[in-house]
């Protein structure tokens, strides 16, 4: 299946990928994933794929040999995942998950619900037994996170998390307090925004298209969490991010009956305000 995008350089190296992984025997399928795949790259996208080897072949498969074949490599290193990262000399940059055929297929389908595929047989580059088809067809069909018990989780992760950040604040940590707010809050907090005005194709990297997905006094809202790493500014980020995350929470309440310990919210707004808390 051809497909074309904004990117010309990137489906170039994709048609190349195809020629490469169809010409090495070693490989039993190739199965793309990432912007293309939803239709959404553009000239800074990456190119994210799972090459599937033979079980038998796993050892001798040289995955970085393989993709100086497809563009020159300027970095080639495997990740904190476990994912072999590359840079091309165009400086794109891939991601190639080096997986067993066997079992790795036959995950695939486990994905549903995180990882869409509108178009499988476009992300699918090799398949040489029908396997891997029939699993990428599974994630055709775009499927929502399940609000109720999504939100109830969110909540709570909010308010764990946020007292965490209050008492790191506390500490005088404001650098680690900057990478909670921002890492681990604001993410969450993304996702409760998302889950509630129903924008959840995103649900991965919340922040991806955030301009375009959400209501623009959403995306104000946001700004007003975000901070530089400087004492003040940053306690009065965490207030701000601690309001919303109440709000946001208040409103999965009225929608979904989300449980909200409000004494307990009180106390977490309170620590922020520098009360102390008994």
């Amino acid at each position: 299946m051809s497909v074309r995008s904004a990117s010309p350089a990137l489906d170039d190296r994709i048609a190349r990928l195809r020629e490469l992984a169809e010409s090495e025997p070693r490989l039993e399928g190739v199965l793309l994933y990432g912007s293309w795949t939803v239709g959404e790259a553009d000239a800074h996208s990456d190119i994210e794929a799972y090459l599937y080897v033979e079980d038998d072949h796993l050892d001798d498969f040289d995955a970085r040999a393989f993709l100086e074949r497809l563009a020159p490599l300027e970095l080639a290193y495997t990740n904190m995942y476990g994912i072999l990262a590359v840079v091309f000399d165009d400086l794109m940059r891939g991601e190639f998950h080096i997986t067993p055929a066997g079992d790795g297929i036959e995950e695939v389908p486990t994905w549903e619900g995180m990882v869409h595929l509108p178009r499988p047989e476009a992300a699918v580059l090799l398949d040489r037994t029908g396997r891997l088809t029939r699993a990428a067809r599974r994630l055709a069909g775009f499927r929502p996170p399940e609000p109720v018990a999504t939100g109830q989780q969110l909540c709570d992760e909010l308010a764990n998390w946020t007292l965490m950040l209050a008492h790191v604040l506390a500490r005088g940590e404001v650098a680690r307090a900057h990478n909670l707010l921002q890492a681990v809050v604001a993410p969450l907090q993304l996702k409760l925004c998302r889950l509630l005005r129903g924008s959840t194709a995103h649900w991965l990297t919340p922040s991806r298209a955030l301009e375009n997905d959400l209501p623009a006094a959403d995306v104000d809202r946001y700004t007003t969490t975000t901070a530089a790493a400087r004492t003040g500014e940053l306690r009065t980020a965490a207030r701000d991010s601690w309001q919303w995350s109440r709000e946001l929470s208040a409103e999965a309440a009225d929608r979904w009956a989300v449980r909200v310990p409000e004494k307990l919210h009180e106390r977490i707004a309170d620590l922020l305000a520098g009360h102390r808390t008994g």
